[in-house]
């Protein structure tokens, strides 16, 4: 595996016991120790695949999916599903602008040739009406905004949640019924202007989401709660 082997297809269960000479219980453990890991997943009627590296999202900060990916060193590309200018109630109401056009774009996401995320956008045409001219299949949405349409998000807040996706979710992802997914929910900002709404539909096995903290922040905190305390 580390040397780039069964990159098409792993072996199953029977090939593994006839190659290597041992029990299919010993083989049977083998790859469940994989599959915990993370490193192999089995599809039911297609069999068993390697799992590519999963990308890192920091929580609390601004981030870009193209670039998470291009970081574990998988070559990002996206399959434009929708990009054009449409009416939505709803969107346009969370951004602000009733009654405006709006730009929508709708990508699968890939990573090595793997799907990994089913995205929609929604941006205020009147900020965004250049990137109906873009191709979207090798680039960043936000580096876009800041190139063509001189924006740059400054605030923001996403939601994170377990999903349960539906049949023709499942089939652009490629997964099973039974495996995990996130669904996320940004909101960005320029300056205190809603500028994009973001819905994200995420393959639980490719991704993890990281906090971190400094002892500083603990201190702090603590001083706080310490001083609420005693005031009280």
């Amino acid at each position: 595996m580390a040397d780039g082997e069964f990159g098409e297809r792993f072996p199953g269960d029977a090939e593994l016991v006839s190659h290597y000479g041992v029990s299919r219980h010993t083989v049977r453990e083998a790859v469940r120790h994989l599959q915990d890991e993370g490193l192999l997943e089995r599809r039911r009627g297609q069999g068993s695949f390697l799992v590519g590296p999963a990308i890192e999202q920091p929580l609390g900060t601004m981030y870009s999916l193209f670039r998470s990916v291009e970081a574990t060193g998988a070559t990002q590309e996206s399959i434009v599903r929708v990009l054009e200018r449409r009416h939505d109630d709803k969107a346009a109401a969370m951004l602000g602008c009733v009654g405006e056009p709006l730009v929508y774009l709708e990508r699968l996401r890939l990573a090595d040739g793997e799907p990994i995320a089913l995205e929609s956008a929604w941006l205020p045409a009147a900020v965004a009406e250049p990137l109906l001219a873009v191709d979207f299949r090798h680039t960043a949405l936000y580096e876009e905004l800041r190139r063509r349409c001189r924006v740059r998000l400054t605030s923001g807040w996403e939601r994170i949640r377990p999903a349960v996706p539906d049949r023709p979710a499942r089939d652009a992802l490629g997964i099973d019924a039974g495996q995990p997914a996130f669904e996320i929910e940004r909101f960005g900002l320029e300056d205190g202007r809603p500028i994009e709404w973001r819905h994200s539909l995420v393959r639980g096995d490719r991704f993890f989401f990281v906090a971190r903290w400094s002892a500083d922040q603990f201190d702090t905190t603590f001083e706080q709660d310490g001083q609420s305390a005693g005031s009280s």
